[in-house]
């Protein structure tokens, strides 16, 4: 059976159970900021779980993809040395909102894997979970009771809460949980030992391929467990393993999922895959996984970046050309080589990769053109650290080597054991563990939980036809980050836009009768709309009049309808090639990244803008409809990758024949509202993506107002020419001159220093002495001084000194017979005795360093100082 044929099964069986089959959510998670990434396949299923959303179908499946990298899942390191972790997987799994429980849920589970995947019956095993008496909970008596319909009693094992308690995160929904594990090992090895022992033992060939966790508690923040008034199936099935069992292989990367990627890689790089464990296998392994996370997050709408999200993609993507580069030798970009395959074996399953695949070629390509620069800076800086005759490489140099240049530990490690030395382990780990405390300081927010005020409120949003509203609040939270405490607060009704889609949430004021609070941002977390206030009103019961910033909520509108014409205009202009990758919509501009693969010239900016002008003077009329997605696709409208979409979708259309989006965003009612349009730049802003920042309205009149008072004080500056560029051209010729001028007489004076020093030569112990301090225009003028005066001497020590704007400065020159033979490095003189001197700081290399600081009255001593080495 085929990879294809599998996960296909897996649909079709639960679609006859009546369940409605939905597509992947992106990979890529937006308005939760628990998250990354999706790391399960219930993550776009939150909201129902939490009672923030009704869902429309109690029955789902799907197939999810994942990515486990970072945080609570962070397998990253073990993706390739073994042959079961992934970074980017498919979650097979199917869920019951409040429908169907743990006899259908478990029959069902048995049913799929013995009868439809004919796995043989006694290679399964079953966990329960045994209860746990700290916590109060009993054994799930209920999910035993229906295993013994259908596996031996002896074959049902009891888990612990470690692995059979299912918890969402440290508050939340959670339940116990069933596991099926599999034992494929041969059976010689089967007689040796009892399958059973080896559950959850961490043995390669005995292993969990199905998880069905029973949603009906809630996690609270005091650690307490209330029971859900609904309960649900959550379960998740690796799609990778399950292949692995049903086609008999021993390895996920010896099924068809990833056999083809590496047959690949074997044809670019000429070199063996072997199934081993030597490190060309690891590098196999590591690129035919991570082509896939890269991949598939690019077509999601995530651009590798410094980062968030880009981080961790710019990471994998780093690892991976670590490997080929270091372990198959291979010094050109690889992976880009890999999308259009990738692109192929997925087009049914995940399309948008395939509708993107030049987009993401381009962008894979590009990032490990640069990564094999930083490389080969890299390769360097280690030379630089082994030279310094040391037996170990300190924690901080392999700390650098990782966190600049993406060396990972094991990299180092064989570097520094071809040259006889070893790495300080725990003073990285040190310097690891100082890194995750600062990012976890800085990103830590506490919650406490919700208290519920209205308990089966639902929040109504009437923000697109109306910006006041009298309403209650459903329930609030206090939350700390960074020392600060603020709250977030759930309206019964509310006016206020939550941020999505690129647009800023509305502010604006709570009043409670003669109290009002300031409403600061309005954000989502999945679909909950929450309003931050700095703190709460005193009379939290009272009804509120909850009021949007009328005037920020028009200017933010006008940006994100002129969002529209510009994305409409790049198309018509630049071509049909043009689709977002970004954007930020608020009062005080627009920003939209789209791909492209080139500048956007002048010319091509002034036509951008003088079509989009030119449908703002037509006043055409913003038409918003809501029609089910399938019915908006026909009609024309563009819709995002790495959006998710529900069936009934919001249409913006300014003339069918020129612009029709999906989006959730507020819009003015004719284009006439925007009055004028004005890019202000136009930059890149990653590989094959370009951003255009621009402005539109009042924002535009203060733009184009700002633009015109520049000029007219460049006017005043200039006494008034008739023809101001003109003037500036002179202007810039004559400043031109002058310098060639300066150059010159500067170059006379520094020869005629030059001659003056070589006069003052003093011998020291066989060593020619030059210090002195002397008058020079700039840094640079006494660096040249060293190197002219070099020239013209032999063992010589130099040391010149000056004063120039109030600032010391110093520039330090040594013979490199003369330093390795009295042991003088010019740099560590510069750090150790000089900085300190002039209250500052400098650096450099062993022959030739410079120092610059505040403090000029030890100018002198400095001279005598370095003297006194010889």
């Amino acid at each position: 059976m085929t990879s294809a044929e599998i996960r296909k099964k897996f649909l079709e069986f639960f679609e006859s159970k009546g369940h409605t089959i939905v597509p992947s959510a992106p990979i890529v998670v937006k308005n939760d900021p628990t998250l990354l990434f999706t790391n399960a396949g219930m993550n776009q299923f939150k909201d129902y779980f939490l009672g923030n959303a009704k869902p429309s179908h109690t029955r789902v499946a799907d197939t999810q993809k994942c990515l486990r990298v970072s945080g609570k899942h962070n397998d990253l390191e073990e993706v390739g040395v073994d042959t079961y972790h992934h970074t980017m997987f498919e979650m097979l799994g199917n869920w019951s909102f409040g429908d169907y429980f743990k006899k259908d849920a478990i029959a069902w589970s048995w049913e799929l894997l013995t009868k439809i995947y004919k796995l043989p019956e006694d290679r399964l095993y079953v966990t329960v979970f045994e209860g746990d008496q700290k916590e109060n909970l009993p054994k799930d008596e209920e999910a035993f009771s229906e295993w013994k319909k259908w596996i031996a009693a002896d074959r049902i094992l009891m888990g612990s809460k470690k692995d059979n308690f299912w918890e969402m995160g440290d508050t939340g929904p959670c339940g116990p949980c069933t596991e099926i594990h599999v034992d494929t090992r041969s059976e010689e090895e089967r007689k040796k030992i009892d399958g059973k022992t080896l559950v959850n033992a961490d043995h390669a060939e005995v292993i969990e391929i199905w998880n069905n966790v029973f949603i009906q508690f809630n996690r609270l923040k005091d650690g307490s467990l209330e029971t859900l008034p609904a309960k649900h199936v959550d379960t998740g099935m690796g799609f990778e393993r399950l292949v692995r069992v049903i086609q008999d292989k021993h390895s996920n990367y010896d099924t068809d999922v990833f056999t083809d990627t590496i047959a690949a890689v074997e044809k670019i790089t000429g070199k063996k895959y072997t199934a081993g464990d030597s490190k060309q296998d690891i590098a196999f392994r590591v690129i035919a996984d991570h082509i896939r996370a890269i991949s598939f997050t690019i077509s999601d709408g995530q651009l590798p970046s410094n980062t968030g999200a880009g981080y961790v993609i710019r990471r994998i993507l780093r690892r991976a050309v670590r490997y080929y580069y270091s372990y198959l030798d291979y010094k050109q970009p690889l992976l880009d080589q890999l999308v259009s395959l990738l692109a192929k074996q997925f087009e049914h399953v995940f399309p948008e990769l395939e509708k993107q695949i030049d987009f993401v070629t381009r962008v894979i390509k590009e990032e490990e053109e640069a990564f094999l620069r930083t490389l080969e800076k890299g390769l360097l800086r280690v030379e630089s650290f082994l030279s310094k005759k040391i037996n170990v490489l300190p924690g901080t140099a392999v700390f650098e080597l990782y966190d600049t240049y993406g060396f990972p530990l094991d990299l180092t490690k064989l570097i520094a054991a071809e040259k006889g030395l070893t790495v300080d382990e725990a003073g990285f780990e040190s310097e690891m563990k100082k890194q995750k405390d600062r990012s976890r300081a800085a990103t830590s927010i506490d919650t406490e939980d919700w208290i519920e005020l209205n308990k089966n409120g639902s929040t109504k949003f009437i923000g697109y036809n109306s910006l006041q509203a009298n309403t209650t609040i459903n329930k609030y939270r206090k939350i700390k980050a960074k020392g600060k405490e603020a709250y977030q607060l759930v309206l019964e009704t509310t006016p206020f836009y939550a941020e999505s889609g690129g647009q800023v949430g509305d502010t604006g004021t709570l009043s409670f009768g003669d109290e009002s609070i300031f409403v600061t941002d309005t954000k989502k977390e999945n679909d909950l709309i929450i309003h931050f206030t700095q703190k709460l009103p005193a009379a939290i019961d009272d009804e509120i009049f909850a009021k949007v910033d009328a005037e920020k909520r028009k200017q933010i509108a006008n940006h994100h309808s002129a969002t529209h014409l510009l994305h409409a205009a790049l198309r018509k202009i630049l071509g049909t090639h043009v689709a977002q990758k970004g954007s930020l919509v608020n009062s005080e501009h627009l920003r939209f990244d789209f791909s492209h693969f080139a500048k956007v010239s002048d010319e091509e900016i002034k036509k951008i803008e003088e079509l989009v002008n030119e449908k703002i003077r037509e006043n055409i009329p913003v038409i918003i409809k809501e029609m089910p997605k399938d019915e908006a696709i026909q009609l024309g409208a563009m819709a995002l990758f790495g959006e998710k979409y529900g069936n009934i979708v919001r249409v913006v259309i300014i003339d069918p024949a020129y612009s029709i989006e999906l989006c959730g965003g507020t819009h003015v009612a004719a284009t006439g509202e925007l009055g004028f349009f004005k890019i202000k730049h136009e930059t890149a802003v990653a590989a094959g993506v370009r951003r255009i920042e621009a402005v539109s309205g009042y924002a535009a009149d203060q733009y184009i107002s700002g633009q015109f008072d520049n000029i007219r004080s460049i006017r005043e500056a200039l006494k008034h020419p008739a023809d101001i560029l003109k003037s500036i051209e002179n202007i810039s010729v004559e400043n031109a001159e002058l310098k060639k001028k300066i150059e010159s007489l500067e170059a006379k004076q520094l020869l005629g220093i030059k001659n003056e020093l070589l006069q003052k030569i003093k011998n020291i112990n066989g060593s020619s002495f030059i210090g002195e301090q002397v008058e020079a225009s700039n840094a640079d003028a006494l660096k040249k001084l060293c190197f002219d005066l070099k020239s013209s001497l032999n063992n010589f020590l130099i040391v010149l000194t000056a004063d120039i704007g109030g600032k010391a400065n110093v520039a330090l020159a040594i013979d490199e017979s003369l330093s390795q033979a009295k042991n003088l490095d010019a740099g560590k003189i510069i750090k150790e005795h000089i900085a300190p001197l002039i209250k500052g700081g400098g650096g450099g290399q062993k022959t030739l360093a410079t120092a610059g600081g505040q403090d000029t009255s030890n100018l002198q001593t400095v001279i005598e100082k370095v003297k006194s080495l010889l």
